[in-house]
């Protein structure tokens, strides 16, 4: 019998189906169309679009006036609200929660990278692999946050999220980082994960690989981190298991990604490029890489294989997104015991709606 038990848990898509009042979807951009597109795809219409007063301003979106909250509720009264949109700034989860004590909300689950969709149906195909993962998890923290962020994902429902979110950096005590790390950043931004790195190690670090495909991005980490001179190694490309050029969609952030880009609005022919990939294996070679961050917006799978090496030979603590497929939930910590099943493996997300961030801690 599996540990988890999703018979019970409501399917959001199908209350969505039998809707009494109408659904409004809160935000615009890419979270909307692809929201919008699973609607259409299962024949639920929605009602009209909302935005944050400030964002309103005269826009349209999918043939929709985009409305201020008062006036919607004004005219309806009761409505459901799908919040369409990733934040993690206090005062608009602030300002969602206040939403939420008012009207039935709810904030869908859709893949930040590619396509597919974690539906109950989903869950269900994929109930041991999921029971897997849950067992393999070290800690009741950890256990407590992947059935919720489960239970979330087929519902919408954050009530089932929220309790089990905890704050930004407090996951690094786990790892028992010391002062003479070795780190490999693969997807760095603009540094700012470098930079919680060094706030847990003190500043101390023996060396640092950063991985950013994006170049402007990665010029801003170089001005960020130019104290750390010779300790840095920058690399213009993406991780991956082996040499080669992709299409590159950048879009500024986490919506950036490679081709197939899938769902949500059509990139721009502007933003894409072709961009070199490199294996960590490769760049680092015979170095004792101590700890790997993986956030590379959908391509971890591949870039766990580039450092297959280092993880077998190295057993370095790892520190993975969850969250950018459907699939990534129990196929990454399944790929990673299969590689060192020595591994203990914790689970943590700070404060962030949707459950972004959610990360797979190993040491």
């Amino acid at each position: 019998m599996s540990p988890l038990d999703i018979t019970n848990v409501p399917s959001l898509w199908e209350r969505l189906q039998t809707a009494d009042k109408p659904i409004i979807l809160y935000g615009m951009g890419d979270g909307a169309q692809k929201v919008l597109n699973v609607m259409n795809e299962k024949n639920i219409s929605p009602a009209g679009f909302m935005a944050s007063d400030d964002f309103v301003r005269g826009h349209s979106f999918a043939g929709f006036e985009v409305r201020k909250y008062s006036d919607i509720k004004a005219q309806y009264g009761e409505f459901i609200v799908l919040v369409c949109f990733g934040t993690q700034r206090p005062e608009v989860l602030e300002n969602i929660h206040r939403i939420a004590a008012e009207q039935e909300l709810y904030v869908p689950d859709v893949p930040v990278i590619g396509g597919g969709l974690f539906d109950k149906e989903y869950a269900e195909e994929h109930i041991e692999e999921l029971s897997e993962v849950y067992g393999m998890l070290a800690d009741e923290q950890s256990r407590r946050l992947f059935e919720g962020w489960l239970y979330y994902r087929i519902s919408g429902d954050i009530r089932y999220l929220i309790p089990h979110q905890t704050e930004k950096g407090a996951a690094y005590p786990l790892l028992e980082l010391g002062e003479s790390e070795t780190y490999a950043d693969l997807g760095a931004f603009n540094g700012d994960t470098v930079e919680e790195f060094l706030t847990a190690t003190g500043g101390k670090v023996r060396r640092v690989y950063a991985f950013e495909p994006d170049r402007k991005s990665l010029e801003r980490l170089k001005k960020r981190h130019a104290a750390l001179e010779d300790k840095l190694v920058t690399i213009n490309a993406g991780a991956w298991d082996r040499e080669e050029e992709l299409p590159f969609v950048s879009k500024g952030g986490r919506n950036s990604g490679f081709i197939p880009f899938t769902g949500g609005l059509p990139p721009k022919a502007a933003s894409v490029k072709m961009t070199p990939m490199k294996s960590l294996d490769g760049v680092a070679g015979d170095d004792d890489v101590t700890v790997i961050k993986f956030d590379t917006e959908g391509c971890e799978d591949r870039a766990i294989d580039g450092c297959e090496q280092i993880i077998r030979r190295c057993k370095p603590k790892l520190i993975v997104s969850l969250y950018h497929r459907p699939e990534d939930m129990f196929a990454l910590p399944l790929k990673i015991k299969a590689l060192n099943p020595e591994y203990r493996m914790y689970l943590r997300e700070p404060p962030y709606l949707p459950a972004w961030d959610v990360e797979l801690y190993c040491k």
